[in-house]
């Protein structure tokens, strides 16, 4: 990984992150990115030379507003790409959100505007999160595993650290549980771990922690 290519992995990480309410934090970063702890101290100080991060209370690691301009414009990027890769090109959603990394720092500001207005200038990425630059604001949502049995919700997004994990974006998209779709949870039972629900006529039993990266809103909040 080149050195500008590792800063923009770097600044996208620390958007996405902070954007999720998360402490931003060298360990979390190094978590996200896979990467050492060492190998995090060592670009973020760099990072910090060149404008893009400051610090704050307990160590949390804040854009700057250089630094934050920059991350927008990266994941605005690969949010565009994911969504010509996924809505054009019908890759799934892991090999969609691979391949967005690999082209999102080659890709030029009239090839981004050309992207945009190709795909109707959308407002969020497949999984549902917001482009930056679209001006869209998400409803609120809260997390599937907090929903009561019986009801009817829809999907409003996957919560962004959720797409690191490849294989869950590839159970998300295959069972249809993607921004749109309604979701009807079963009865929950205290000896049971999975949260039952059914989408798309299929029944599943969802491990709480998948539940948690899915948010929703009722269906009759919509009117």
């Amino acid at each position: 990984m080149s050195r500008p290519s590792a800063m923009n992995a770097y600044l996208e990480a620390i958007y996405v992150l902070n954007d999720e309410g998360e402490q931003v934090i060298a360990s979390k970063v190094a978590d996200y990115l896979n990467v050492s702890r060492p190998t995090v101290s060592q670009t973020l100080q760099r990072m910090n030379q060149e404008g893009y991060v400051t610090s704050g209370e307990g160590k949390e690691i804040l854009l700057t507003d250089e630094g934050r301009s920059k991350a927008e414009q990266i994941v605005r990027r690969h949010r565009l790409l994911e969504r010509w890769l996924t809505d054009v090109l019908d890759l799934d959603w892991a090999d969609a959100h691979v391949e967005a990394g690999r082209l999102e720092n080659s890709v030029s500001e009239l090839v981004e505007k050309r992207l945009a207005t190709l795909l109707g200038n959308p407002t969020t990425c497949p999984h549902g999160n917001v482009i930056p630059g679209s001006g869209y604001v998400l409803p609120k949502g809260m997390p599937l595993s907090e929903v009561d049995s019986h009801q009817t919700v829809e999907v409003v997004r996957i919560i962004e650290v959720a797409e690191e994990d490849l294989d869950l974006l590839r159970f998300l998209h295959r069972t249809g549980l993607v921004p749109g779709a309604r979701v009807v949870l079963g009865e929950q039972s205290r000896f049971e771990a999975g949260i039952p629900i059914e989408v798309k006529g299929e029944t599943l039993s969802l491990q709480r922690e998948i539940a948690d990266r899915v948010l929703v809103r009722p269906i009759e909040a919509q009117a």
